[in-house]
């Protein structure tokens, strides 16, 4: 799929079909999210990889609305450090967020369907990945095969028209 297409196709997908996505498939998604720009070259990320059914469970259990996590194929967990400072506070979720959206597309490249997830029990999130003190469980993007359409590009998307959203020069 071309990058352009990638990005039309994209959507939240929280029903999967029940089969596993390839190792090298993985692998490919996340070079894409360690390949992230970040701001000062900082990268205050680190991927922890979810497959097995019942960790997949307890995963979903951190946050009220992540049950698709539970279905998924693979979740990855997107760690950061607790912030220490201002700089920390302002760039993790900016940065984060753009190794999140390069996952995605990534993913939706290789049509692997991708819906992303909050975090509301830390401990919780702490206890099942065994993340150290220093760490919190930022974010996961579940993913698999799409059990109800293929990926593929949307022509007229839920979206506010281009011309309310758009500004040239000023508002």
């Amino acid at each position: 799929m071309e990058t352009w297409d990638a990005i039309r196709a994209r959507r939240n997908v929280r029903q999967f079909e029940d089969r596993p996505i390839p190792p090298e498939a993985l692998d490919q998604i996340l070079e894409a999210a360690r390949r992230t720009p970040s701001s000062r070259n900082w990268q205050p990320w680190d991927f922890v990889v979810v497959t097995d059914r019942e960790r997949l469970q307890q995963l979903a259990k951190t946050w009220m609305g992540g049950g698709h996590v539970a279905r998924s194929a693979a979740t990855i967990a997107v760690v950061a450090p607790v912030p220490k400072d201002d700089f920390e506070r302002t760039w993790t979720p900016y940065d984060l967020g753009q190794a999140t959206m390069n996952i995605m597309l990534a993913s939706t490249d290789l049509g692997i369907g991708t819906g992303h997830s909050a975090v509301g029990d830390q401990e919780l999130a702490r206890e099942i990945l065994g993340l150290p003190e220093d760490r919190y469980l930022a974010y996961m993007i579940a993913l698999g095969y799409p059990a109800d359409r293929p990926l593929k590009p949307i022509n007229n998307p839920s979206r506010r028209p281009f011309d309310e959203v758009v500004h040239r020069e000023h508002w």
